[in-house]
């Protein structure tokens, strides 16, 4: 494997751990992909759940007060919400203030900086606990080059957030290595830095320099080495596209592979934006990611088939696959749809 360029200001291994998962008030289970995708990416690090009265969401991890928790084990508290915006509502501090209270150092992936908030700042100092936010990206990212980069290049594209392209890339990275293929998860948000320990978080970066921050992630390589970069929003987002768009033409990938949620029918959070559909995420990812990679290819699609039952979501996989003619695969079910997928991007 190569060796990982960039680093959290704290690295995954020298965190502190084990992990008490915070879900805030969050009653919509696609503001909480970090709390989820630590528990299932990183589940030996995770000794329960702890959320607000009125939180209707839940990982199905143990429910433990911050005592408790510290009790059996955790020595952080990770805020495993990522809301529109990235803050930290007031309703959050008393629980925060109480996991300080515990024994417990705070980690944070925000657009907010926990050592921002006074009351928390406060609490840490006196009692001398850490407050660290992973949402640090480096102060020396250059402008994009554009220059052709050696080394192959896979980068997980959706048509919303929230939907799989974290995991999407993390199964294909683990498949590419489970083959004797040197390749590396390139993670570019918050829940895939701290399950990887290392990346890029990308929607932190200045605009101006997000294209040359994805070049930095993936830098020039051995031909046969792979890296598999996880995607962020959608290049149809109304928010997010431009980061999308950045993260397109830094990573300059040569296969492309689209992630969707089934029965999704509007934008995380923006009721009035419908999603777009598999074939025109495909069309326009191709379109713009020849800009600055003109071989670019789209290898297959993986859907998000968790609120399926199983025969439902076979059938589902197996009649997009003939409409679409690519591979079509939910990277968590696996299968022999989860190895053509593989195989049609190594291809």
């Amino acid at each position: 494997m190569s060796q990982p360029l960039l680093s959290i200001p704290a690295a995954t291994e020298t965190l502190p751990q084990p992990y008490l998962l915070f879900l805030g008030d969050t009653t919509e289970a696609g503001y909480a992909k970090t709390a989820f995708g630590l528990r299932d990416w990183a589940r030996e690090r995770c000794v329960g759940e702890f959320a607000c009265a009125g939180a209707t969401v839940s990982t199905g991890l143990a429910f433990m007060t911050p005592l408790q928790a510290y009790a059996a084990g955790a020595r952080s508290l990770v805020i495993g919400v990522a809301n529109p915006g990235g803050y930290i509502p007031t309703a959050w501090f008393e629980p925060l203030q109480q996991a300080l209270e515990a024994g417990l150092d705070l980690i944070g992936g925000m657009h907010a900086r926990l050592a921002d908030i006074v009351p928390l700042r406060e609490t840490a100092a006196r009692l001398g606990r850490r407050l660290i936010d992973v949402r640090q990206p480096p102060s020396d990212i250059p402008v994009a080059s554009g220059r052709p980069r050696r080394g192959r290049r896979l980068l997980t594209l959706g048509t919303d957030c929230a939907l799989g392209k974290k995991y999407t890339a993390l199964a294909l990275a683990r498949a590419f290595v489970a083959r004797g293929i040197d390749a590396d998860f390139r993670a570019t948000g918050q829940t895939g830095i701290l399950i990887a320990g290392q990346g890029m978080p990308i929607d932190a970066v200045v605009s101006d320099f997000a294209a040359g921050a994805a070049e930095m992630l993936s830098p020039d390589a051995a031909d046969d080495h792979w890296d598999v970069i996880e995607g962020q929003g959608s290049l149809f987002h109304p928010a997010y596209a431009g980061v999308s768009l950045a993260l397109l033409h830094g990573s300059q990938p040569d296969v492309v592979v689209i992630c969707h949620q089934p029965g999704r029918t509007h934008m995380l959070g923006y009721p009035q934006h419908p999603l777009p559909s598999v074939e025109a995420t495909i069309e326009l990812a191709l379109q713009l990611g020849r800009r600055t990679q003109p071989a670019i290819r789209c290898a297959g699609v993986t859907l998000n088939t968790s609120h399926l039952a199983e025969a439902e979501a076979l059938r589902l996989l197996s009649h997009e696959r003939d409409r679409l003619g690519l591979a079509v695969a939910d990277p968590m079910r696996g299968g022999a749809a989860f190895e053509r997928l593989v195989e049609d991007c190594l291809a």
